[in-house]
Formats: structure tokens, sequence, C-alpha cells
């Protein structure tokens, strides 16, 4: 590839690579990801593979449970290609599930436990799921739906399911009783995660062909208009970004002293592309023990869960080092054995990455990726000793292109949209081809829709998005989505939605009003935004408005508001919280 403003043919970030990290790798390794995690549950067998809440699940019974579960699947008449719905958090199920649908060689449509159901039904009814393995806390949701949607097998998972007896049963009745997680749902026709792997372990499980080109994944993001599309991720792609993550992490893994098993704090969620591959794919391909955190939120719960370890490998948000770094019980974790502290979903600001640094000896390495992209592009290298500013360097098999509006790259260090061509890079959209044509370059690479340079050394500076979208904690809020429901309040005239600084989740929503009806408090509009969307797009903050900010064609300028010096003109009357 000529890159204009390099030197030579050589990709400049090949030159600052870590010493054994080899500029590609192989992705036809692995016929599928299934096999890559076949051969992970025979050779680490006598491994803890998951821990949670104190109980452990070997690879074997992994293995087992997975296999169990993948033949009720099979038993169901769902043939191959099936679209099979994940709702849950970070528990032993969603591990058990992950591995049977990929075995029965059919597709995980991970969805975000917290969705309403307007959410759910459409993601449900988009992707044509026709199972569903949901937490119980959960399941109320569900039934508000399920007419709705195609799914015709409904599994319900408990919280205390894979904890052991006593400590299952014990977790289960504080869940139900004591703290009243779980909301009062009628599901008659459900089947208990219990009752499927029981059913499953007497059937024969035919374990089917599986290619590098079958759909493993669907994961669900927006884009400009808001609408979530399903990213369609192939076996190839999940291969190839867990192998690609192998090889930039072997130097740090085998860095003095040496580990026996890597330990994986596992807090950012399953359902979210970043903690998928790069905590649990990862984790299993090194024969790691995944920490699962059903509630990250609780710092001090999850201080507890991590203690008993000496920690290796952490992945996770800025506002999650940030909380850690902020609470009074973080001094009595170990980090003596951390080997990978990895930052994305957001941007890790230099305040955090300093103080982490400072109080664990190990640098957090910012990297970069999307769900379109399986998701890591870029990182930091493992050796860096303060703060970068980058989102580091492109992983091996990787190209990043800097280009400008006409496609055109541009020299280093001038800003353009981030252009991204790899093994790990998305088949497209499910269902949306010309969503994907608009994304897709003429000459194979995904544009990213974010803005960038890279500097002389190949590293990758993040400069702004393209889109306008918000990430809260390193989850995506996409403004039509929430202008779109505000609307359909019928006290709203007119309204924008536009991200402002938050010191606890990096970004919040903020929505500007034009009210129709004067009457209309920002409490009420608040709770009317609250049944209708996850919590983290509601916004924290509702500003009223006599007028908004327009382009001569009528267009509202999100821009404008975002730049506003003042919080309230003179001509505002506002109401915010």
């Amino acid at each position: 590839m000529t890159r204009q403003g390099m030197p030579s043919m050589e990709p400049i970030w090949l030159r600052q690579y870590p010493p054994g990290v080899p500029a590609e790798i192989d992705p036809s390794r692995y016929a599928s990801l299934t096999a890559l995690l076949e051969e992970a549950l025979t050779k680490f067998s006598d491994r803890a593979a998951c821990t949670c809440m104190g109980s452990a699940l070997t690879y074997a019974e992994l293995d087992r449970a997975s296999r169990a579960f993948a033949a009720w699947l099979q038993s169901r008449g769902l043939p191959r290609g099936t679209r099979v719905a994940l709702m849950m958090p970070n528990v032993p199920q969603y591990a058990v599930a992950i591995c049977a649908v990929l075995r029965a060689g059919m597709t995980v449509v991970n969805v975000n436990p917290l969705y309403k159901p307007r959410e759910l039904q459409f993601q449900l009814t988009d992707s044509g799921a026709e199972a569903i393995v949901v937490l119980e806390n959960f399941a109320a949701v569900l039934e508000e739906v399920l007419p709705q949607t195609e799914v015709k097998h409904v599994v319900i998972a408990s919280m205390g399911d894979l904890l052991g007896g006593l400590r299952g049963t014990l977790v289960n009745f504080v869940v139900r009783h004591v703290k009243r997680m779980v909301p009062r749902y009628d599901l008659p026709h459900a089947v208990s995660f219990p009752q499927a792997l029981s059913a499953g372990r007497a059937l024969n499980f035919i374990a089917p062909p599986v290619g590098p080109d079958d759909l493993a994944f669907l994961q669900y993001t927006g884009g400009t208009t808001g609408l979530a599309k399903g990213a369609m991720l192939l076996h190839r792609n999940m291969v190839a970004n867990v192998l690609q993550l192998e090889a930039w992490h072997a130097p740090m893994v085998s860095r003095p002293p040496a580990v026996e098993q890597l330990i994986v704090v596992t807090a950012l969620p399953l359902y979210h592309v970043f903690a998928l591959t790069a905590c649990f794919l990862f984790g299993m391909r090194m024969g790691g023990l995944c920490i699962l955190i059903p509630n990250p939120r609780d710092i001090r719960g999850l201080i507890r869960q991590i203690r008993p370890y000496k920690v290796n490998y952490f992945p996770a948000v800025n506002t999650l080092f940030n909380a850690l770094l902020n609470h009074p019980d973080f001094a009595a974790v170990d980090w003596s054995m951390l080997k990978s502290v990895v930052g994305g979903g957001m941007a890790v600001q230099k305040s955090v990455a300093d103080a982490w640094m400072e109080a664990t000896g190990r640098p957090i390495i910012e990297g970069y990726g999307l769900s379109e992209t399986s998701p890591v592009l870029t990182v930091n290298r493992g050796d860096i000793t303060e703060w970068t500013g980058t989102v580091g360097l492109p992983l091996p098999s990787t190209e990043i292109s800097i280009r400008d509006d006409e496609g055109r790259e541009l020299p280093l260090g001038q800003q353009g949209e981030i252009c991204a061509r790899g093994p790990q890079v998305m088949a497209g959209y499910w269902r949306r081809p010309d969503e994907t044509a608009s994304v897709m370059t003429a000459d194979g690479f995904f544009c990213t829709g974010d803005i960038g340079a890279m500097d002389e050394q190949g590293r990758v500076r993040l400069i702004d998005r393209k889109k306008d979208m918000i990430t809260v904690s390193g989850f995506k809020v996409f403004p039509n989505e929430v202008e779109d429901v505000a609307m359909s309040h019928g006290g709203v005239l007119e309204c924008a939605v536009v991200g402002v600084p938050d010191a606890h989740s990096g970004e919040a929503p903020k929505l500007f009003v034009v009210r129709k009806n004067p009457e209309l408090t920002a409490d009420a509009l608040r709770a009317f935004l609250s049944a209708r969307l996850a919590s983290y797009k509601v916004p924290r903050q509702i500003e009223f408005r006599d007028e908004l900010p327009k382009t001569n064609v009528g267009k509202i300028l999100r821009r404008a508001l975002r730049e506003e010096k003042s919080a309230l003109p003179a001509s505002a009357t506002a109401q915010a919280s």
C-alpha cells in the first residue's frame, strides 16, 4: 500500500512494533471460532475457565454444559444459522450459552439487558431471533414484547443456576426475595436453564460443519440516523481479532515474572463487543480465568471479587478505572502481577492514566475499535511509560488510512476520516446492503465515521466524531433515537440532543426542547423517556428554550448548541437538573 507522506512502501507503524510482534497473523489457522474454542476447552480442561461470586466453572465443565445446551437447541428443531438472543449480565450461563450457540452452528445475538420493551422488540424483530436466553431479572420486559417477535423458545436463567447447590439457592433467594430484583412475569412455555441442560445431557449432540464465512455474531450498533444495525461478524472476523490480540499481547504476557494462568477481570458486559472479544474470547484462547462481574457499578463488590487474585489482564473503560482509583478499598488489591491494562470504549483521560500508573506501576494502554471491526483496530504498545494521547498502532494485518470527504488519502498529521481494512472488519450490516455500501470503499476499507490523524510513528489520534453519537461510559447514544422518542411526547414541539462533558460517565446526553405545552416539566419528560429508553440514554439535563438554532433550510444545528459559550441565552426558558 502506498501512503502519501511516507518514505517507503512499508507501513510506517510496522517500524514501531514491539520485538516479537509479527506484521501479519493467519486467520485461516482455524476454520471457525468454534474450532478455536473447542481446542481451548480440551487443552485447558483441568483449569478454571470462569468464576463468579466465589464459584468456579472449569473448562471441562464448560465443555460439557455447552455441549448439552447445544444439543437442547438442536432438539428444538432449530437449524444451523438460527439467531439465538442472549440477554444477561456477566454470569456463567452467558459463557455456556455463547459456546453452545456457536457449537450448534447458530448465531449469537447479544442483547443489552437494560433495554426497555421498545428497544428489545426492535432488536429481536430485526434479527429474526427464534430463541432467547434471558436472566429472570429481565423476563418481564421480554414478556411485553414476545408476541410481536419470531421468538419461539425462551430459556429463563436465574442468577444462582451454576453457582453450586447451596450457594446458588442462597443467591437466588436473596435476588428474588431480599433485594426484590425479579419483577413478576408470566412466560408459561419457558424452560429454565437447568432444565435445558438436564434435557440436553440425555441427547446426542451432532456437531454441524462450521466454516469461516458462517455468521458468528450479530452485534448491534447504530449509525448517523440512530437506527440500530446488526454488524455481521463472521467466524473468520472473530478468529482474526482474537489472534491479533494474542500476537500484540505476547510480549506483555511473557514479561517476567511468569504466570501459570492469565487472570482476566471481566467487568465490562459480555453483550458489549469489547468485553466479548478482549475479555472472554481472548481469555479462552489463553486458557485464562475470567472473573465475571455481574454488576460493575458496585465498586466495593467488584473489588471484593478480585481481591483473592493477582490480576494479570484488565480491559475496562475510563470511568471504571477512575471509580476504582477513588474507592477506599482500591489499595487492598494486589496489582503486582499486572501484565496488561487496556482502555477502550471511550477516551482515557490523562489524569486517570497518570493516577493508574502511579498506583499500580502499569500503564493503561488505550486502544480503538468498533462493533463493525470485531472490535479492535489499534492499541498502544505495552511498554509505554506515560499517557500518549493516542489510540496506538494498527494491529497485525490491519491497515489504517486517513481520508478526506472525497476518499483521498491524506498525508501524515492531517485530519480526516479514519478508514480501516483487515480480516477483523465485518461482512456488512444485516439485511441492509445500502448501509453497507455507504461505509465500504471500492478498495475494501471500512469508513469508521470518526475523525483522526496519524503521526510520524504511525500512531492514530482521535480528533472528533463525524457522527453525532454520544459515548456514555463506553455505551453509544445516538441523538436521533432519543429525539424521536422525545418528539412522540405530545408536549414537545422541537428538540435536539447533544453530548456534554460529565465527570462520571465521560459524556452525557443533554436535551434541548421547545415546548408545545408550556406546562410540561423536565421531570415529567424525563419520566416519559425513562419508560422507553435504557437509563444511559436518558438525558440528565433538559433545557427548555423558545427556539433552537437552525440552518437556512430548517435543520436544527446540534453543533451550535454544543459550541455555545453561554449555558442559557437571554431568550431561553430553562429547567434543568
